[in-house]
């Protein structure tokens, strides 16, 4: 990505820069700020495979899959790669359309992953097959040498809990709670829920420690105070020489790198692209900056 923005004038790329630090930074728990954020970046370097990138994992984050997949396919033309094939394929799923994803999971750019990737890939496809109401078929795409692996690798806890969760859906509950202790065992990022899961197939639920009936009953013998020391004590405060106006509270988002250049939605573009995703080809509108940014790749890869 360095090498990529180092094509562009210095105080343009510092700017992409600065909207991509904060995708990164907010896409896990603020996506839809890391959105906007990245709408800005592509406005302003759409000709950047690192900004169509980061652009399609915004809008995947947002459940907005006709704008993914779109931004996806322009990354993958520009890098010439396979890596995104298989969260494009889950676009495909998330916009209702499980049967191409499963096609996907057939093509020879799935031999061009690695390993990581082929997992993913065995997921997702799983998943479409969930989605089409083959469950038994979904048990039978996980089984993989990955699986039954012991090492433990960045997907395994991933992989064993589709798995233990696909093995419940078919009815299997004895497995399913084996591979849900695996996937948990496995998990040491916190990636998955799989902690929950045991716990509800065990029975166990979990209560507050402080019952609301205690609690009313102890703030019931919590002592009053008398309303004459109350307002002896308020006018003791107002009294007193130690009192300093507020200061004013900054605006909200005035120190963020970027932030002053966050984009409204445009309604138009993305009523365009809601009614391209329903026929699968999915434009990326035209996203330019005065005399900075040149108009995006709006031919689809042809699937």
């Amino acid at each position: 990505m360095r090498q990529e923005l180092m094509s562009l004038p210095k105080t343009l790329a510092e700017d992409v820069a600065r909207n991509l630090v904060m995708v990164a930074k907010l896409l896990d728990d603020e996506p839809e700020r890391a959105y906007q954020y990245s709408r800005v970046a592509l406005r302003l370097a759409s000709r950047v495979a690192a900004v169509r990138e980061a652009a399609g994992f915004a809008s995947y984050a947002v459940g907005k899959y006709a704008e993914a997949l779109a931004e996806f396919r322009a990354a993958r033309r520009m890098t010439g790669n396979s890596e995104l094939w298989p969260v494009m394929a889950d676009c495909e799923r998330g916009m209702g359309r499980p049967e191409r994803a499963l096609a996907m999971a057939g093509e020879p750019e799935v031999q061009k992953l690695d390993r990581a990737g082929q997992v993913e890939m065995r997921m997702v496809a799983a998943g479409a097959r969930r989605d089409m109401g083959q469950a038994d078929a979904a048990v039978v795409t996980l089984q993989s040498p990955e699986l039954a692996s012991n090492s433990i690798q960045p997907w395994t806890a991933r992989l064993r809990y589709a798995y233990a969760d696909a093995l419940l859906v078919v009815g299997r509950e004895d497995e399913a709670r084996e591979w849900f202790a695996k996937a948990l065992e496995a998990d040491q990022s916190g990636s998955t829920d799989a902690s929950d899961r045991l716990a509800e197939l065990d029975g166990v639920e979990f209560v507050d420690a402080l019952d609301p009936e205690e609690a009313a009953d102890g703030d019931a013998r919590q002592p009053v105070e008398e309303p004459e020391a109350e307002e002896s004590k308020v006018a003791e405060l107002l009294s007193g020489e130690d009192m300093v106006e507020p200061e004013a509270e900054a605006e909200p988002g005035a120190d963020e790198p970027g932030a002053e250049s966050e984009p409204e939605a445009d309604d138009a573009e993305a009523d365009d692209a809601e009614a391209d995703g329903a026929q699968g080809i999915e434009p990326v509108a035209e996203a330019t900056s005065e005399g900075q940014a040149a108009a995006p790749d709006e031919d689809s890869d042809g699937r």
